[in-house]
């Protein structure tokens, strides 16, 4: 275990950044006071051939770029080893390589994986997150030209779990990024996805999807830097909420710098209240130094449940508890159909409709 040696505040909420976390129930994760064990918590289920896993030390695998987030440079003070995840050149795999966490005690812990893909590869990575934690994670991909990386993020925490992470991306010229992050567990749970590029002809497609019931904090925060000419971004998170004091915090930061012209770029957050006592708050940026851009949008929406779908099920005969549910399920039917994976796609529907039926939705 370990403490931080170098001069760290906790925040204290009055922070941009911060605002909206409840900073009390973050597990001490940001308290230089409380020692943080670090841990290599990741292992494959589904081993592939062209994918190798190694542990490295830390001073061998420094981070690919800095970071201003309080969780990540805890994480990173405290974690001596990384997990290192390596795609070979070349490889076009077709079956998705399936990670789990394994060695989480419920107790304060930080892990760091980096992900590397080689020249013109293509693959898939699953991650599943799921059992007690108290987490500071930090996951980094490295995107070589003409690589295609889709990486898709399931956190199914037990009720008490605290997740901080960040996942950040770097795309080099003619790579594509494909995320998918789905989050339907946990207490309190603040992920990070972040992206940048390195290269022309580069392209990121972040999609995610959130169901927050009683009590739930869920926060996304995405940030893209769009630093280069001639890149492309798409960004569609959606969110449903049920349950008293159920909260979710969706940011989306788009950043298109002077010299980024070409950039073609949208981003969308929806975001549906299924009860009384439920928050989302949604907050789409655009900062944009070019006018030489081929599109730049953003679109933000919060609304109750449509009632006229559900009027629709109910005069065709199908009893309003199974209506109100088909409509969830078409609600986010467009991002976990994106998984191509049925047991995973029905598991989470299914996790949904017990969380619906708890809370009486």
């Amino acid at each position: 275990m370990s403490t931080l040696t170098t001069n760290y505040l906790a925040p204290t909420g009055r922070e941009e950044a911060w605002r909206f976390t409840p900073l009390a129930r973050v597990g001490g994760l940001l308290d230089p006071s409380t020692a943080i064990e670090s841990v290599n918590s990741l292992r494959i289920t589904s081993p592939q051939p062209e994918i190798k896993l190694s542990v490295k030390s830390a001073e061998n695998l420094p981070a690919l770029s800095e970071s201003d987030d309080l969780a990540t440079i805890r994480a990173r003070e405290v974690i001596d080893e990384v997990t290192h995840i390596e795609v070979s050149a070349n490889a076009q795999i077709s079956e998705p390589l399936i990670i789990e966490r394994s060695g989480l005690t419920g107790k304060p812990q930080a892990s760091r994986t980096l992900i590397s893909c080689g020249v013109n590869s293509h693959s898939t990575i699953i991650l599943n997150n799921n059992g007690d934690a108290i987490l500071a994670d930090e996951i980094e991909f490295d995107l070589a030209p003409g690589s295609n990386l889709t990486f898709i993020s399931l956190q199914e925490w037990s009720a008490k779990a605290v997740h901080l992470g960040r996942q950040h991306a770097v795309i080099s010229k003619d790579a594509t990024f494909n995320s998918i992050v789905i989050t339907v567990g946990g207490s309190l749970v603040r992920l990070l996805p972040t992206v940048e590029y390195s290269g022309p002809g580069s392209s990121a497609d972040l999609q995610g999807l959130y169901f927050a019931t009683d009590g739930q904090h869920l926060e996304h925060r995405l940030h893209v830097n769009h630093n280069v000419p001639n890149a492309k971004s798409r960004v569609n998170y959606k969110g449903a909420l049920a349950g008293d004091k159920a909260h979710t915090v969706w940011i989306g930061d788009v950043y298109i710098r002077a010299n980024a012209e070409g950039t073609d770029t949208y981003e969308l957050n929806r975001n549906l209240l299924l009860s009384d006592g439920a928050r989302a708050d949604s907050v789409p940026n655009l900062e944009i130094e070019t006018g030489e851009i081929v599109g730049a949008g953003h679109a933000s929406t919060t609304g109750r449940f449509d009632d006229e779908q559900l009027f629709y099920l109910s005069s065709r005969g199908i009893p309003a508890e199974i209506a109100r549910r088909l409509v969830i399920r078409g609600f986010f039917a467009e991002i976990v159909g994106k998984i191509k994976n049925e047991e995973i796609e029905n598991r989470l529907m299914d996790r949904i409709d017990s969380e619906l039926a708890k809370v009486e939705a």
